[in-house]
């Protein structure tokens, strides 16, 4: 894949960067959602593909972006396809920070050191380039302007925008209220977007912590009260969510 195109990540982190403060809307549903814009960059180039609530890996050559490799070489290593619900509930510490990075060196951002309240150290970004922000911005308004089927990377965007709470950052207040249920419709437009959005909420809301249950095959015992007892939820082991960044980053 070549780098003539912006990644999902970074047109997600583009959106969320406040252009006033220099800081990041939504930070900790902005980290899960960085991962699953990987899955659908992923989808987008071949390399994965959705199975159920699965992903499975399809093609594994790289794809150029050392970023999105490493994400393709961890689900490579899996073996068996991977719940998108436990992928994106796994550790992602330091993700947007990555992403943060790579922007500035690509020359799309720049950092800004400070302190908080005289002591810790801050870093905040600003862009370098609004147009680029503003092109990005501009898709998502004409797909909810015009109510024209996007194309599918736009309606990923849209979708993941959705999924992790940026529609009051962009469209705020009673005034906004249209283009954000709007925005919430395009999520119908991307399987694999809308996929990777619900799993993002499903994370929020705790529900990859809550064990998947099955029926008990025939001879196993009924656990107390009438009910089966649990099956372990296949894939990878669920992971706790880790908590905001240690480092005071575009928060």
């Amino acid at each position: 894949m070549g780098r003539s195109r912006r990644t999902l990540p970074e047109e997600l982190l583009l959106l969320a960067l406040d252009p006033a403060t220099g800081t990041t809307a939504q930070p900790q549903s902005l980290d899960l959602g960085l991962a699953g814009a990987q899955l659908v960059e992923l989808a987008l180039a071949g390399r994965i593909a959705p199975d159920g609530d699965r992903i499975a890996v399809v093609a594994p050559r790289p794809t150029g972006d050392p970023t999105l490799d490493c994400a393709l070489e961890l689900l490579r290593r899996r073996g068996a396809p991977v719940r998108a619900v436990h992928w994106i509930g796994g550790p992602r510490l330091g993700l947007r920070q990555t992403y943060l990075s790579h922007l500035e060196r690509c020359g799309m951002v720049h950092a800004v050191a400070g302190q908080m309240c005289g002591v810790l150290p801050t870093t905040r970004y600003q862009a370098t380039d609004n147009a680029i922000s503003r092109e990005i911005r501009a898709r998502l308004d004409s797909a909810i302007r015009t109510g024209v089927p996007p194309d599918p990377r736009t309606a990923a965007l849209a979708a993941l925008a959705h999924a992790v709470g940026l529609g009051k950052h962009l469209y705020p207040g009673n005034e906004g209220r249209s283009s954000r249920s709007r925005l919430r419709d395009l999520i119908r437009h991307d399987p694999m977007g809308g996929l990777v959005a619900h799993a993002v909420m499903d994370v929020q809301n705790g529900v990859a912590a809550q064990p998947r249950r099955s029926p008990a095959p025939a001879g196993r015992q009924a656990a107390p009260g009438g009910r089966a007892a649990a099956e372990p939820a296949r894939g990878v082991p669920v992971q706790p969510r880790r908590g905001s960044m240690a480092r005071v980053v575009a928060h």
